[in-house]
């Protein structure tokens, strides 16, 4: 048997994720299935329960489109990481989405003046 070692901690986060709660919706008129090919089947046909459902769970439609992304490195000053992170956390998300969320909103701003 090999020896394994422990993957070091990632340096310079203290951090944890949070799992973010999933709230519970009765589906209402799923059939039992037999094996799981019959139930994938069953869902391909009936994509408006999985719609129902997340709509009586979040309150809105997903999108069927994400917009294109594309992953970007920016070297940014530390003090400003540890700062979107503290009010990223106090909002209850990830900082690189607050970060992006501003930049989208200076966007905005910017081409509007």
């Amino acid at each position: 048997m090999k020896a394994t070692k422990a993957k070091p901690e990632r340096s310079g986060t203290n951090e944890t994720k949070r799992a973010k709660p999933v709230p519970v919706v009765e589906l209402h008129g799923v059939p039992e299935f037999k094996n799981e090919a019959e139930e994938a089947d069953w869902w391909d046909a009936h994509p408006e329960v999985v719609t129902r459902a997340f709509e009586q769970a979040y309150g809105k439609v997903p999108s069927k489109r994400r917009p294109p992304t594309r992953i970007v490195n920016i070297r940014l000053p530390v003090e400003d990481i540890a700062r979107a992170q503290r009010i990223a956390a106090r909002k209850g998300f990830g900082y690189q989405t607050l970060v992006k969320s501003l930049l989208h909103e200076a966007l905005e701003r910017e081409e509007r003046a």
